[in-house]
């Protein structure tokens, strides 16, 4: 039996990356052979074996034909006469097709080497329309390391949207693809590669509506809606590591898709719109709750962090509260994060200071000064405590915005 290290790791290495998962193929060995060897069997579709030391998974070679459609319709042969250029065939990407010999050196069928020295992301086979996921994860792989997609490949890709392939993927997979492109340092690839080849509109369409969509030119230089959003979450990545706080920024003006054209590029009433389409798109995609239910507030209150020293003190109190920000000042901090990159994600403003986060920090610490023991103190009782605690809250923000005004 020979062993392989395969994948991800193979690929990382030959980029420089940090290896997070090590994936090895095991050729011309069977399950008996490998239990004997103290591997311990975890596969329930296909064998795969754990490392009884490293814990690592081992995977009898084997190859995959499609009997229906989804990414489930798979009949899978794993034999002792599978070879390994049979198991790298059925990979994805040339960059993922690639093996490393135990004694280091590389065998590569396919020329993934050459598609990682010229980033480029190509199919292995023809077989790639079988797995629909396959689009979603070419799409974060783009994301990731910044590589094109081979025309040839966004051709087979463009075959696959009209044949409706995409219709077969699950929720689940597709939130796991997006929360892995938010995570990547430039999200706005793996958007822009799926509107490449027509699959933004299926899987993303509140994304996709925000194309072509006018804004004040004044205000946004770069007019376009979508390409608004994308700079947004680029700045989001830029600021933050935190997904709640990326996906907020995706999902902020959602409603200007939407905006009855004959108020454009204005977008008056944009922001409830956008609390909307966020639960829709959230429902769709099964979204955590958390991530959903910053992104909601951002869609709601994201125009008042621009706006902030043209707001009354109870409005600046109405936003703190609405985010609830004095029990939860992380959660603050991550709405101003999103409300920060919205600012920076224009054309010219992305290395501008937004002096309205420090200001709007400034209130919500006042506002955290005020307790009820001086009100207990004064013989206030019940439902009054919390009415005189507002009012201070009220009080001490003025004094910030008195001390912060032009």
């Amino acid at each position: 039996m020979k062993i392989y290290l395969v994948g991800g790791a193979v690929r990382d290495q030959l980029l420089n990356l940090p290896i997070k998962d090590r994936d090895w193929v095991v050729v011309g060995s069977n399950p008996e052979q490998m239990e004997s060897q103290g591997y311990q069997t975890v596969g329930k579709d296909f064998p795969v074996f754990l490392h009884p030391q490293t814990h690592e998974e081992y995977a009898l070679a084997r190859t995959e034909r499609k009997t229906a459609p989804g990414y489930k319709g798979f009949v899978v042969h794993a034999a002792e006469d599978v070879t390994l250029e049979q198991d790298l065939a059925r990979r994805d990407l040339t960059i993922n097709a690639i093996a490393q010999a135990e004694d280091g050196s590389l065998i590569d069928p396919y020329n993934g080497q050459q598609d990682i020295k010229d980033k480029v992301l190509r199919h292995v086979s023809p077989a790639f329309v079988e797995d629909p996921v396959r689009v979603l994860r070419i799409a974060r792989f783009a994301a990731r390391f910044g590589f094109t997609i081979a025309d040839e490949t966004k051709q087979l890709i463009k075959q696959m949207v009209e044949a409706k392939e995409l219709d077969h993927l699950v929720a689940e997979r597709v939130w796991q693809e997006l929360e892995k492109s938010l995570a990547s340092p430039q999200p706005s690839l793996f958007f822009m590669a799926l509107r490449d080849v027509g699959a933004l509109s299926i899987l993303f369409p509140e994304v996709d509506d925000l194309f072509g969509v006018p804004q004040v030119a004044k205000w946004h230089p770069e007019i376009d809606t979508g390409i608004h959003v994308m700079m947004v979450i680029d700045q989001a990545a830029k600021l933050s590591q935190e997904i709640t706080v990326r996906f907020a920024a995706l999902c902020h003006d959602l409603g200007k898709g939407n905006t009855p054209t004959d108020i454009l590029p204005q977008h008056i009433g944009h922001e409830m719109r956008s609390v909307k389409l966020t639960k829709i798109l959230c429902k769709r995609l099964r979204v955590p709750k958390d991530i959903e239910s910053l992104a909601l507030k951002v869609a709601e209150f994201h125009t008042h962090v621009h706006l902030l020293f043209e707001l009354k003190a109870t409005t600046i109190l109405k936003v703190i509260e609405g985010l609830d920000g004095l029990r939860r000042p992380e959660r603050f901090e991550h709405y101003l994060l999103a409300g920060e990159a919205d600012s920076r994600g224009r054309t010219g403003y992305e290395d501008k200071e937004v002096p309205e986060i420090a200001v709007f920090k400034a209130c919500l610490a006042a506002a955290q000064t005020v307790t009820a023991k001086p009100f207990v103190e004064q013989g206030i009782e019940g439902p009054a405590i919390a009415q005189a605690m507002r009012d201070q809250r009220i009080n001490v923000i003025k004094q910030v915005m008195k001390e912060h005004s032009h």
